[in-house]
């Protein structure tokens, strides 16, 4: 008997609808940031996560179409297991991320006590070299 290959992509992942930050009242997220890492911009507002922002999740979707701003919404998975594409730093099984370039996720670097000290989340299940990691948004 072969061993079953795992899919954690599917336990319990955890979605939230948020509004969608706007620049020059264009939309910061269109469909080809769908798989990218969000942050918070504002009152349950997202927009794209830039390099060390705290990340919220994946964009996992957007309502209507590129040509609609101001009118769509962003689903985001909040929570649960998901895959995300990394850049350097590049994460290792066990660390926390932060935005990297692109809308890709790096390692969270060395916190220190304070306010906002630890904006690192998740914690890496897997890594694909430097590709993307697994990762559990907790």
């Amino acid at each position: 008997m072969a061993i079953r290959e795992q899919n954690l992509e599917a336990i319990a992942p955890v979605l939230a609808t948020f509004s969608i930050s706007q620049t020059a009242s264009v939309d910061d997220l269109k469909d080809a940031n769908i798989g990218q890492a969000v942050s918070l911009t504002a009152s349950n507002t997202v927009g794209p996560a830039g390099a060390g922002d705290s990340v919220i999740g994946k964009l996992i979707s957007l309502t209507l179409t590129d040509n609609d701003d101001g009118a769509r919404l962003a689903t985001v998975q909040i929570g649960g297991v998901c895959h995300m594409a990394i850049t350097t730093t590049y994460p290792t099984v066990g660390d926390r991320i932060v935005g990297g370039a692109g809308g890709t996720v790096k390692q969270a670097p060395t916190t220190t006590v304070g306010a906002g000290a630890d904006i690192g989340r998740g914690i890496v299940l897997a890594v694909n070299g430097t590709t993307d990691c697994v990762l559990y948004l907790n």
